[in-house]
């Protein structure tokens, strides 16, 4: 299946698809919509409309000179037919493709971080020119102190944590206290059964002695 290119802004075309226009001397266009013909038609410049490849490739938005792109070369030279050189080059094919990829990503992430470094400088820029905005004029007299002291985050990090290992701590003593006076509440009250069964076995002892001079006395 051989893909082929719209004659105007480069778009893949696939078999059954687009439009074909033979003009009178035998060259044959092929464009992937109306739009593209159109364009054509009323002969506008590719590279100067923003929505075409052939404007993103002279703006230096795509990579354009690599030594992959000479795999796509049309060449009109017959091959006589291989089943091993036919396996090879697809195979070869495939490898391409992921290499195209790859350093078209490589590309575009260079691309960027021009564009970021030229962001941080334009919004540092920006923040020196309306400090104003962030900082009152009227602070300290009226005067603008660029060398202020600056807050100490990591200072503030540890008295956090400092605060919260005193809850802490304050919450495991709390806990400690209250389990020591339920603890202590237990053996008083063990203290107290084991007294009242003493005073109950002395009295029952007791009772006992007392039975045979009870009896005797009523004889």
């Amino acid at each position: 299946m051989r893909v082929e290119r719209c004659y105007f802004c480069s778009s893949p075309l696939y078999p059954g698809h687009g439009i074909q226009l033979i003009r009178n001397d035998n060259k044959i266009f092929r464009f992937c919509r109306s739009k593209c013909r159109k364009m054509f038609n009323r002969k506008k410049n590719p590279r100067k409309l923003k929505w075409t490849k052939a404007f993103r490739k002279a703006a230096g938005k795509e990579l354009t000179v690599d030594p992959i792109f000479e795999f796509e070369k049309h060449r009109h030279e017959p091959a006589q037919y291989n089943r091993e050189l036919w396996q090879k080059s697809i195979d070869a094919m495939k490898k391409v493709s992921d290499i195209r990829k790859k350093r078209e990503a490589t590309f575009i992430n260079r691309r960027l971080k021009v564009g970021k470094v030229l962001a941080k400088e334009q919004d540092y820029k920006e923040v020196q020119e309306d400090l104003c905005m962030i900082r009152s004029v009227a602070a300290k007299g009226n005067k603008m102190k660029l060398d202020s002291k600056e807050i100490n985050l990591d200072a503030l990090r540890e008295k956090i944590k400092q605060r919260k290992l005193e809850k802490k701590i304050q919450q495991q003593d709390e806990d400690v206290n209250m389990d020591l006076s339920i603890v202590e509440e237990k053996i008083k009250q063990r203290k107290q059964k084991k007294k009242m069964q003493q005073e109950a076995e002395v009295n029952m002892d007791s009772m006992e002695e007392d039975e045979p001079e009870r009896l005797l006395e009523e004889n």
